[in-house]
């Protein structure tokens, strides 16, 4: 089972959107983890798509990044006035020392939401973290998904919990300090969790993926474009093609450096005859000679690993 975990900003909450017809035919195979940063119409959009296709997922009740933290009655209300009755999803606790799981589980109890279970998102290590998801069990609710965050914890912090609650995280994606530098690292490694979960332990793996786990709200222009193009490799691993523009002396046109990274991953692309949904798309751009806008290269890459990842379990 594959858990992607989106921070909710509004292009990445579009990709689950339009992947909503290859989501509804793998549903047994995906649950989104939606850490909310922001109160929008997208989001609400998102939820009920997920919802009316049935497909289970999680929000975050607590987000750590953007304008919801703290802001626990709303993303509550939120859910109250969109997902209503459904009952196919978890709200999720980011789990530090910062957060006092007793306060927030008390609020969704006094809601009226009718989850499945709760999913604890483990960003810390608890020396009595048994005690804390007996209390949850015995007095709040059944735990269903345990993620533990491998770049914030040990990995043999795992072994404290029910095996069909485990689930791992971690941010596989190598970043780069700038675009350009992508031009000498231009295929990286990106995971094998895909082959190695279920015997590692686990029920279900996540990632962050071709994002990364670093949040920022601010984007100027950039002085080099990168397309981050998750794909299968020979060993049926999961790596990632980087196209970069190579106009990058200055932030000008930044639709001519779209062009010169889109007209090396159609090349790719047919090449090695890949054809998901994001790909086709990237295709259509490229015929059109259309910019979409930086936000939407983030969502169409968004959209073609969630494919990729999908066709490997």
């Amino acid at each position: 089972m594959y858990y992607p975990y989106l921070r909710g900003k509004q292009f990445e909450l579009i990709a689950l959107q339009e992947l909503g017809g290859l989501l509804e035919v793998n549903r047994d195979k995906i649950s989104p983890v939606i850490e909310p940063v922001k109160y929008s119409t997208t989001l609400k959009n998102t939820l009920v798509k997920l919802m009316r296709l049935n497909i289970n997922f999680t929000v975050i009740i607590n987000p750590e990044v953007g304008d919801l933290v703290g802001d626990l009655n709303r993303i509550i209300s939120l859910l109250e006035s969109e997902v209503q009755d459904f009952d196919n999803f978890q709200p999720g606790i980011i789990l530090n020392r910062k957060a006092n799981f007793k306060d927030i589980l008390e609020i969704i109890k006094r809601s009226s939401l009718k989850p499945l279970g709760i999913t604890l998102i483990h960003n810390e290590e608890f020396e009595n973290i048994g005690d804390i998801i007996g209390i949850i069990e015995s007095q709040y609710f059944h735990v269903i998904n345990n993620i533990i965050n491998f770049s914030k914890t040990g990995k043999r912090y795992y072994r404290e919990f029910d095996p069909e609650t485990r689930i791992s995280l971690d941010d596989y994606f190598r970043a780069r300090d700038r675009n350009k530098d992508y031009l000498l690292a231009n295929n990286s490694a990106f995971s094998e969790e895909h082959i190695y979960y279920r015997q590692d332990g686990y029920k279900g793996f996540g990632d962050y993926l071709t994002i990364g786990e670093a949040y920022s709200e601010t984007g100027a222009l950039p002085y080099a474009v990168a397309i981050h193009i998750s794909y299968v490799a020979d060993d049926k691993k999961i790596r990632v093609k980087h196209f970069v523009s190579d106009s990058n002396d200055d932030q000008s046109d930044v639709g001519r450096k779209f062009a010169e990274a889109l007209e090396k991953l159609v090349g790719w692309a047919d090449s090695n005859d890949v054809n998901t949904i994001a790909i086709n798309q990237f295709r259509e751009l490229h015929k059109m000679g259309h910019f979409p806008g930086l936000g939407s290269l983030k969502k169409l890459s968004v959209m073609n690993h969630i494919e990729v990842v999908l066709s490997l379990i």
